[in-house]
């Protein structure tokens, strides 16, 4: 008899003995940081056999014990394709989470969604997942049954789910669980008011989402896909890590509200009374000019958008007629396509340049950036009082589109609205620019995290005021952070969860005044494996280049000069 079919066997002899045996349980996708701000997704982990979570809490009284046997169980099986998670089921803040000093990872579970949806009870409570197939191996605790699994699954995935007893002690309370059963959120006055607030502008009739959330009864119908999205926080989009930094363009949602969203979702998302204020909602595309008739607009060439697809970047320049310089204090963006248009970024560049500059040759470079654009509300940028982009006599304007077909055929001709300082206050501004900080770099087939770091020196104090990732397919995730003169690191925002369709510049709520001599960082890593959804190739070699097949490493930092 062979040693699989020795484990197979004593798993059987368990299950006969006290557990239940069943087809595997299936369970949603879902992600969470952890406790060093990492981006963990269960659909995210196919290059592995299994993952592992057990619930922590350091106050539980047997944790100490419990926490010795998994991390004996992750020594024995992490180097056969087993990953191994904690998760904190008790929601706990980063800072707590990080006083702990444990040597795996714990998952911060913001309104515990994800420990009510494996079904934890009590601390301890372990969970064998399957990523590929997003269902359940095992659920029980620590123990011989547990061992047996893992044993039978490095060997060759089980077709039953595994449910042993649990004996734990220390009981998991949900008093979000509890209190919107008791009071289930209204559709009307809590419910639809969010969706008005958080997703309309996207998802409508022609809008740039997927579908429309025109009404209960769409609502409803995409309940299911509106749970996975913001479980697995594809949803809001643009993911940025809200413990490092702060920026208003990034688009959160209040962990209540997720809660209050998921437990109306639970309760089989009655309609109750009241009027239906989705089905009431017109988006009225706003044309206006928000900051006032611009002093010049400046007319992308047309493009014509085919009605299905992701196309390759568009790349337009745009020739200026001024005969002196000028400084601009504002602007905005004013697309035809707004349902196709995904990103659009414009570079104030030489004659004799194209949208990629110095960047081409460079691995740093400064530059001049006027804004990016990116899907929602219409805005316009009113850069900081006392500091201007300058156009100088005889550039251009560079633009790239990233458009995405919407099942029609579209043309988009965009405009952009400057606004110009007073020539008599111009000796007062400074330049507002942006400094490129890139990597080479070449990704072997199948990784799954390949690091690439970059770095810049700062001679003079600045004042950072954005940032903004940039990577293709294969990017996974970006950090900015600054190093002081004194070795102090300050990390300014992180991206945790790279997406390659969405791409914005990320404006700090609060900008970072850096001394001169400080070096400001990007880390990140890539992800060329079967994990990565949006992976068109994992078999290839990828190396650097501008191509949307190809990848780029480059972090840019907005500033301008301290003083």
């Amino acid at each position: 008899m062979t040693r699989a079919s020795i484990l197979s066997l004593g798993v059987c002899i368990a299950l006969a003995t006290g557990s239940a045996h069943a087809a595997l349980d299936r369970t949603g996708d879902f992600a969470m940081l952890d406790n060093e701000g990492g981006f963990h997704q269960l659909s995210r982990y196919q290059h592995r056999k299994a993952v592992v979570l057990m619930s922590y809490s350091k106050s539980c009284s047997n944790m100490d014990n419990m926490l010795s046997s998994y991390t004996a169980l992750k020594s024995q099986y992490a180097e056969q394709g087993i990953e191994f998670l904690l998760i904190d089921s008790q929601d706990s803040t980063r800072e707590a989470l990080n006083n702990l000093d444990l040597d795996i990872p714990v998952l911060q579970d913001n309104g515990q969604l994800v420990s009510e949806m494996l079904g934890f009870e009590s601390v301890g409570d372990v969970r064998v997942l399957n990523p590929d197939r997003l269902s359940v191996y095992y659920t029980g605790e620590v123990g011989a049954e547990l061992e047996q699994t893992l044993a039978s699954i490095s060997d060759e995935p089980i077709r039953n789910t595994v449910n042993a007893q649990s004996n734990n002690s220390c009981a998991i309370e949900y008093p979000a669980k509890a209190l919107y059963s008791a009071n289930v959120p209204s559709y009307s006055e809590d419910i639809a008011p969010m969706i008005l607030d958080n997703c309309a502008t996207c998802h409508r009739e022609f809008g740039v989402g997927p579908f429309a959330i025109d009404s209960y009864l769409s609502l409803l119908g995409w309940s299911p896909m509106i749970k996975e999205v913001l479980l697995n926080k594809r949803m809001p989009p643009s993911q940025i890590d809200p413990d490092i930094g702060h920026s208003s363009s990034a688009r959160y949602i209040e962990t209540e509200n997720i809660q209050k969203l998921v437990q109306w979702l639970n309760a089989g998302a009655p309609r109750g009374e009241g009027p239906d204020p989705l089905a009431d909602y017109v988006h009225v595309e706003n044309k206006e000019w928000l900051l006032g008739e611009p002093d010049f607009i400046v007319e992308a060439p047309a493009q014509e958008i085919p009605a299905t697809g992701v196309l390759d970047y568009v790349y337009a320049d745009v020739e200026l007629p001024f005969d002196e310089d000028k400084w601009v204090i504002g602007m905005q963006y004013q697309p035809e396509a707004t349902s196709a248009l995904h990103h659009l970024m414009a570079f104030v560049t030489p004659a004799e340049s194209d949208f990629w500059g110095q960047e081409r040759t460079a691995s740093t470079s400064t530059r001049r950036f006027l804004d990016g654009y990116s899907p929602g509300e219409t805005r316009a940028a009113k850069f900081p009082e006392g500091t201007a982009v300058l156009i100088p006599k005889g550039s251009k304007i560079s633009m790239q589109f990233h458009y995405v077909g919407i099942g029609a055929e579209l043309v988009d001709q965009t405009k952009i609205g400057l606004y110009f300082a007073d020539p008599t206050e111009v000796g007062e501004l400074k330049e507002r620019l942006v400094q490129a900080v890139s990597a080479q770099v070449t990704i072997p087939p199948f990784a799954y995290h390949l690091p690439a770091q970059a770095s810049y020196k700062f001679e003079e104090a600045v004042v950072i005021s954005g940032v903004r990732a940039k990577m293709n397919a294969r990017g996974k995730q970006m950090k900015f952070s600054v190093e002081h003169p004194n070795g102090h690191v300050q990390d300014i925002l992180s991206v945790p969860a790279y997406n390659y369709g969405w791409q914005p510049h990320y404006v700090l709520d609060e900008p970072v005044t850096i001394p001169a001599g400080s070096t400001v960082h990007v880390t990140g890593a890539f992800d060329n494996s079967v994990s990565n959804p949006f992976n068109p190739d994992p078999s290839s070699e990828v190396t650097s280049g501008f191509e949307s097949w190809e990848e780029i490493f480059t972090g840019y930092f907005t500033f301008h000069k301290a003083k």
